[in-house]
């Protein structure tokens, strides 16, 4: 049961094969089990039992609230949570306890969803890694999957010691590693450069970051406002259309949300014939950067939609080689901004330092903040310095227009749907990830996805294959302005075409063994 999708389980809940209360204590169970994953950091078991109760009584009366009631579902540590810490993996909010809820948190609980837990991030959502939280980097399931320790072994010079595992990316790495190992059916993350695609990608799921506007961010802690969206991780395109119903809409208590251009109940169509669709391939893309495993499967993702009589050009985006730079202007002035309301007065950490108020601020900042997010406020600062404003933030605002006015471009000439790389390769080891710098691994890894957020589109990440490593490479799919249901529909058209594998967990449960060694462990069906 645990390992079917989300629609699937919503359809035994109905059918009475398993109940919600049934379904919440096995995903508790195996959460429990894989803790070393560090993939949440709050567990809210009693809220997510109690939820539970709620909706077997309403099945019981016939009073199902739809697809998500009894789903159990995980949320990333930067959304507000009523009652539950929410503590965007810092110091500086460690122990805060939110009095509302996210909208879109909110909107899930109304739809009847059971909230696992808080899931862990890089600090601030600062990060393409999930590896500078205060709570410790996620692993990757993939690491203790079948499918990658029968290649290890197979390979000689590869090492097989428990500290070689695997990045999850980020900043959602906790949200992704929640789902690919079978502990909740969806869960959300936040998408400011592909913080939702990117783990997305390395954990072999599908990660969906909606038209900027299509959901509400109120209740999401920011990064950067102009550019933060909820993103949606779940194991496959219908799952993520199921969440996207539930969540798309206005919400008056965020003006940048519009009118929702989303049928509802919002189901996508099977799409049997491709042969009308254009898709778009941009040059600019292929760097020397990408791996040759991803090029590959990129090229012969072009060549299935062409073989399917779908027309495929190549298209120009001709800015994208300042869209790093111009991303990272924008990104720290905002942090900036954003990062002043922690000051150690109304909320959050507070030092004990009272010799003058200046003085509190600077130790409070100091202690509660760690250092990639002091080094971005640093940097943000220095931009909208009065004698840099003009050379550095005005001039980014300038090119980001440059770059949306590139993909209006592509769209224009007649193509429906971009596809491009998400990520440059497959996941790497912890240990080589941390050899380079934050802001390095950052625009590396953010290369193909950040541009997406700075003109606002939709995009959405889809496991293709298992790379020679036996790991899941991805390719993303970038759809016009409010056309996500079109981007998803095509999406779900190429997931049938590629049937990317289930991972095969029985080594993550061996682990879980060895690991807990002292406790009789049930066996966990992933039927």
């Amino acid at each position: 049961m645990l390992g079917r999708t989300l629609r699937e389980v919503s359809a035994a809940l109905k059918q009475g094969q398993i109940t919600p209360t049934e379904l919440c204590q096995k995903c508790l169970s195996l959460i429990k089990k894989t803790k070393f994953l560090n993939a949440y950091i709050t567990v809210s078991e009693e809220v997510a039992l109690k939820q539970a109760e709620e909706s077997e009584q309403r099945y019981k009366n016939g009073q199902s609230l739809g697809d998500l009631d009894g789903i159990p579902v995980a949320v990333k540590d930067n959304f507000s949570t009523s009652g539950i810490e929410t503590t965007c993996a810092s110091n500086m909010l460690k122990g805060y306890i939110p009095p509302y809820n996210a909208t879109v948190v909110q909107k899930l609980l109304d739809q009847g969803a059971l909230l696992m837990g808080k899931t862990n991030l890089d600090e601030f959502a600062m990060g393409s890694g999930s590896t500078d939280g205060v709570f410790g980097p996620v692993k990757n399931p993939w690491s203790y999957s079948k499918q990658y320790r029968e290649k290890r072994k197979q390979n000689p010079h590869s090492k097989n010691e428990d500290s070689d595992w695997l990045i999850t990316g980020g900043s959602s790495g906790g949200s992704a590693a929640a789902v690919s190992a079978f502990t909740c059916y969806a869960a959300l993350g936040s998408d400011t450069g592909g913080s939702t695609r990117n783990p997305a990608a390395h954990c072999g799921l599908v990660g969906f970051k909606p038209s900027y506007g299509l959901v509400s961010r109120h209740g999401l802690i920011p990064l950067v406002n102009s550019m933060d969206v909820p993103g949606i991780l779940t194991r496959c395109v219908d799952d993520a259309a199921i969440v996207l119903g539930a969540l798309a809409g206005p919400d008056p208590k965020d003006s940048t949300t519009v009118h929702d251009p989303i049928n509802k109940p919002f189901m996508l169509p099977s799409l049997a014939d491709v042969s009308k669709l254009c898709i778009g391939i941009p040059k600019e893309y292929l760097v020397p950067e990408l791996s040759s495993e991803v090029r590959s499967l990129w090229s012969k993702a072009a060549d299935l939609f062409e073989s399917g009589g779908a027309k495929v050009l190549e298209v120009s985006l001709p800015h994208t080689s300042y869209s790093i730079v111009c991303y990272h202007v924008l990104c720290t002035s905002e942090v900036a901004s954003n990062m002043a309301r922690f000051d150690g007065l109304q909320y959050g950490h507070r030092c004990d330092i009272d010799v003058s108020t200046e003085a509190m601020y600077a130790a409070t900042r100091r202690e509660g903040f760690n250092d990639v997010v002091r080094g971005r406020i640093l940097s943000g600062n220095f931009f909208l310095l009065k004698e840099n404003y003009e050379n550095y933030f005005v001039k980014a605002q300038k090119v980001r227009r440059l770059i949306a006015n590139d993909f209006v471009n592509a769209f224009n000439s007649g193509v429906d749907v971009l596809l491009t790389p998400t990520t440059l390769s497959e996941a790497v080891p912890y240990l080589e990830f941390i050899k380079e710098d934050n802001r390095t691994r950052s625009a590396q890894d953010d290369i193909f996805t950040q541009a997406v957020n700075m003109a606002g589109l939709p995009a959405v990440s889809i496991p293709v294959a298992l790379s020679n490593q036996g790991l899941p490479i991805g390719l993303q799919f970038i759809g016009r302005a409010f056309c996500d249901q079109q981007l998803l529909t095509v999406a779900k058209w190429f997931e049938k075409q590629v049937q990317f594998p289930v991972i095969q967990l029985q080594e993550l449960m061996d682990y879980c063994s060895a690991v807990l060694e002292n406790e009789k462990l049930a066996s966990v069906s992933l039927k």
